[in-house]
């Protein structure tokens, strides 16, 4: 394998371990006021994510990272021409991050109901705006053979960068739902159960009008490829599972479902990482935009040393968080 393609696959790798770890964060954002009927409540369902969110976020740190050490010709016509998309998507975070961390900070109802309302505002802006950002990856902008980007804010909103966003908000809302019914118990793990029963069959009919359309996109007929169809799978699979009453399993869906959608986009834009609706001759590709093979040889090798120690810490983290949360402790 060709260093271009592994830091591809790689790239890839980060972003789906983005949306399976901080989807079920920004889902529990997203959430966490329609759960809880009271201040004990919200905390108990924020207490769940709460030594957790800020170093998922990390994973989107380390693919912006990655595509701006690997891909440098991707990252500068991407980051300049989404550039307002980013700023709502670093304002989306910003905003969450502060308003997970000072909500209890003063103890008054007005106080903790703005901040709920900024969470709640905050955590569905990032899924959204980062979903749009990658479906127009796959759909194409305006680019130019410069390699510089031609079209304007509006340009950014296409029909299918739009559905993407709302395909990815929806999971993370299932995702969501699912962790808190697994990390949870008495009545916000039975109002999770009821939310994620609600939600499964919307969310598989999205995902599976995702499906079509990005086959419809990628001009790759109406016969799925496989992460397509494990993206469909998963989401009845978790539908099952939310029916049984089967926790494990169902957050086991939701993050296969998640993987599989994020995986479908890159799937079918390799050996693109940038499509023009300008012209096909001024696509990028992982060809035209990468760095000299010495330097992804580099850091192929510091890829190899760090990712396992990172993985196993995180894991470490989660393992030492795994007991469900009650709003009596």
């Amino acid at each position: 394998m060709q260093f271009t393609t592994l830091w591809f696959v790689l790239i890839a790798v980060l972003w789906i371990g983005f949306f399976v770890l901080e989807g079920f964060d920004l889902g529990v954002g997203m959430l966490h006021g329609l759960l809880s009927r009271d201040e004990a409540g919200r905390r108990a369902v924020l207490h769940t994510i709460g030594p957790v969110w800020d170093g998922n976020e990390v994973w989107l740190v380390t693919a912006g990272a990655a595509m701006f050490a690997a891909f440098p010709g991707w990252y500068a016509t991407l980051f300049s021409g989404f550039y307002l998309a980013l700023v709502l998507l670093l304002a989306g975070l910003i905003v969450r991050g502060i308003a997970i961390e000072y909500r209890d900070r003063v103890d008054g109802a007005g106080w903790r109901r703005t901040w709920t309302v900024l969470l709640t505002a905050g955590s569905l802006t990032v899924p959204l705006v980062l979903g749009i950002a990658l479906g127009d990856l796959l759909h194409g902008v305006p680019i130019g053979g410069d390699q510089e980007y031609a079209g304007t804010f509006a340009d950014l909103f296409t029909g299918y960068g739009v559905f993407t966003g709302i395909t990815l908000t929806v999971l993370c809302l299932l995702h969501g739902a699912t962790f808190l019914a697994l990390k949870t118990s008495g009545e916000i793990r039975e109002r999770a159960h009821r939310l994620a029963r609600r939600t499964v069959l919307p969310a598989g009919l999205v995902v599976l009008a995702f499906v079509f359309w990005t086959r419809s996109i990628a001009d790759g007929g109406i016969l799925v490829n496989l992460v397509e169809l494990a993206a469909v799978l998963a989401v009845a699979a978790a539908a099952w599972a939310v029916g049984s009453g089967r926790d494990g399993w169902a957050f086991s869906g939701t993050t296969v479902a998640m993987a599989a959608t994020v995986a479908s986009l890159f799937t079918e834009l390799y050996p693109r990482v940038m499509v023009s609706s300008t012209k096909s001759a001024f696509d990028l590709t992982v060809h035209n935009t990468a760095s000299g093979p010495y330097a992804l040889k580099v850091m192929t090798v510091v890829a190899l040393v760090l990712l396992p120690v990172v993985l196993v810490y995180q894991g470490w983290t989660y393992h030492v968080f795994r007991k469900r949360i009650s709003t009596d402790r």
